[in-house]
């Protein structure tokens, strides 16, 4: 993907906000549920790690409801952790969100590895101090999550199954449509479709209700933010914030593919600490996202792991995570 240009960038908050997700570019961020995993995670090269009780294939198999960690699991690994460190809040609970800004990490993962809290409308991400990560599966999704504020994106894939495939699927879905906006001629109805999304509410109501307000700001607001982020995407040919990949990545080959892939980095779960051994896992997968465009660096790096982490087919999941989020 091209560079992103951040003095084009609105003033203030925003700035800083994808400021923070830039220097993450480029590299490695993982999942760790304690404060060892978090210090394998940076002696191997992690840019940071997401702090969560439980992997997305433990969240998989356990089932039931889903939530923002404990605050002091967090805490034990701020406290013991030089790297930035985000947490995930569930879709749409802005007060998880409080709490895990007041707790001091750097970055929310608004994420649907977490059960969603509002069925209708994602956080209003511009209202927080610290910048918020947000999943997509099409470039729709993309537009909205960032004009609500997102500072960085990441290809959804499906959490928890080892299996890559649909990390490539949105990967492959998002660069397409990118290119089917910078041809396309009718920008308003792309737009239009765009919108779509936050309109969820109407079919949920008897009394066929049109929406005239949002978390966001109300419809004709929200819609000059959404005409400025598209206008952003069909300028530069990408998303106008850092866009990573993640989702079934568990393979030093595995990243290489995402990052070839036109990713600026990839986020890994349960693919270092479901492997057989973690620490050479994770060191690997980071000289495979570094070193993408050499075959002979990537052919090392899958040298060096163990056993990966068990796959789960796609088409046999009971619950599609990627499929949560509007």
């Amino acid at each position: 993907m091209p560079s992103i240009d951040l003095t084009s960038m609105k003033h203030g908050q925003e700035l800083l906000k994808r400021g923070f997700a830039t220097m993450q570019e480029g590299g490695v961020i993982m999942d760790v549920v304690n404060a060892d995993e978090a210090a394998v995670a940076e002696d191997a090269g992690a840019v940071a790690v997401m702090a969560l009780e439980r992997v997305p294939a433990d969240i998989r198999a356990a089932g039931g409801v889903a939530r923002m960690s404990h605050p002091d699991m967090i805490k034990g690994i701020l406290e013991t952790t030089s790297i930035p460190v985000m947490a995930k809040a569930r879709i749409g609970h802005e007060d998880e969100a409080r709490v895990l800004q007041s707790l001091g990490v750097d970055m929310i993962d608004e994420s649907e590895v977490l059960t969603p809290a509002d069925p209708f409308y994602h956080i209003d991400k511009k209202s927080f101090d610290i910048p918020f990560v947000c999943g997509c599966t099409n470039l729709g999704e993309a537009v909205r999550r960032i004009s609500e504020g997102a500072a960085m994106i990441r290809t959804k894939g499906e959490a928890g199954t080892g299996n890559v495939v649909s990390a490539v699927h949105h990967a492959r879905i998002v660069a397409s449509e990118i290119e089917h906006l910078r041809n396309s001629k009718d920008l308003d109805g792309i737009i239009d479709e765009f919108m779509r999304g936050f309109h969820r509410i109407s079919s949920a109501s008897s009394l066929d209700i049109v929406p005239t307000t949002t978390p966001f700001g109300n419809m004709d607001e929200l819609r000059t933010e959404m005409e400025t982020v598209t206008n952003e995407v069909k300028e530069l040919g990408r998303l106008p914030v850092v866009t990573f990949s993640a989702g079934g990545i568990s393979t030093p080959s595995d990243a290489a593919l995402m990052m070839r892939q036109g990713m600026d980095g990839v986020f890994v779960g349960s693919g270092i600490f479901k492997s057989s051994d973690p620490q050479r896992t994770a060191e690997a997968i980071v000289l495979a996202t570094h070193s993408y465009n050499d075959p002979s660096a990537v052919a090392e790096a899958s040298a060096m792991i163990g056993e990966p982490m068990p796959g789960l087919e796609i088409e046999t999941l009971g619950v599609r995570m990627e499929e949560r989020g509007w």
